[in-house]
């Protein structure tokens, strides 16, 4: 029976009815701030089923973090464990197109929704819900409304790992992700040069004052070998994560090339690690799931 048949509404319908409660009203006298009786702090709690939530994070955009998001999935799921992946960049949400998914999910009770899989990765994305070419203009609350839905309303079932691919910035998603569940830690995903690493000096800043461990940081875009005479550049400079990272006393979780195949990959919806699982780029992000898994972070 459809959702239409039998009354519930769709999962699109559900999850802008639920973020537009999410707004708040202003209190009938405007002289009175308004309060309630539920505690300062709640206890952070993880969807049913979901043992470990790993946020990847940037300062800034373009530094190719959901492309790191969807190959690190796919890798860590290639490793036998059972993966999710939460697209969380709800302005630009782009892991449909990256992990090859299509289609609505459903609602078989008005209130549950099930998402979608694909390569061995559980996947929900604001971006299933709306049209590629379509913009999603909400404020603040409404947001919230929605990424609180996508962690609690959706049928995760049993996982030992929920990547959280994370807006660019320091803005309100890393905030309620921070304080609503119990992050294991924090991925940040970089470029070489300074401009990139200024960015994401803010991000580790945040997940520190927000007592997340720092899992890592990746340096993505680190260097190309040219097709023509076969030498490896660094277009970008090279070692600035690296640096960083023993500047913090974090681990450097690796360097991802600069590569047309994985851009090739990542938008025709076949991640380079399932594409092309034997080549260096894929090897690439395979390490680095094996780095995250050696630390013990998902035992």
């Amino acid at each position: 029976m459809s959702d239409h048949d039998s009354g519930a509404k769709p999962a699109a319908v559900q999850f802008k009815d639920a973020a537009a409660k999410a707004v708040v009203k202003p209190a009938a006298n405007p002289n009175v701030i308004a309060t309630d009786a539920k505690p300062k702090n709640p206890p952070k709690q993880n969807p049913d089923g979901v043992r470990h939530i790993v946020a990847i994070a940037s300062g800034k955009g373009g530094v190719g973090k959901s492309t790191v998001s969807s190959n690190l999935a796919v890798a860590l799921a290639g490793r036998g464990l059972r993966v999710g992946l939460l697209d969380a960049d709800v302005y630009g949400p782009s892991q449909p197109r990256m992990l090859g998914v299509s289609g609505r999910p459903s609602s078989p009770d008005g209130k549950t929704i099930l998402p979608l899989r694909n390569h061995g990765v559980t996947l929900m994305s604001l971006g299933l819900m709306t049209p590629e070419d379509e913009a999603i203009i909400w404020r603040g609350p409404m947001l919230m409304g929605a990424l609180q839905q996508m962690l609690n309303q959706v049928q995760w079932g049993k996982l030992d790992v929920l990547l959280v691919d994370l807006p660019p910035g320091t803005g309100d998603v890393q905030m309620t992700l921070s304080q609503k569940t119990n992050l294991t830690g924090a991925v940040v995903v970089s470029t070489p040069q300074d401009i990139a690493l200024i960015d994401a000096r803010k991000g580790i800043d945040m997940f520190q004052r927000m007592e997340v461990p720092l899992l890592g940081i990746v340096e993505n875009m680190a260097s190309f070998v040219c097709s023509g005479c076969g030498m490896s550049h660094h277009p970008f400079g090279h070692g600035g994560a690296r640096a960083e990272a023993e500047k913090l006393g974090v681990p450097f979780l690796g360097e991802i090339p600069l590569d047309l195949d994985i851009r090739i990959a990542s938008d025709g919806g076949a991640p380079i690690v399932v594409s092309h699982p034997n080549g260096p780029q894929a090897q690439a992000f395979f390490a680095l799931a094996d780095q995250l898994i050696a630390s013990g972070v998902f035992a």
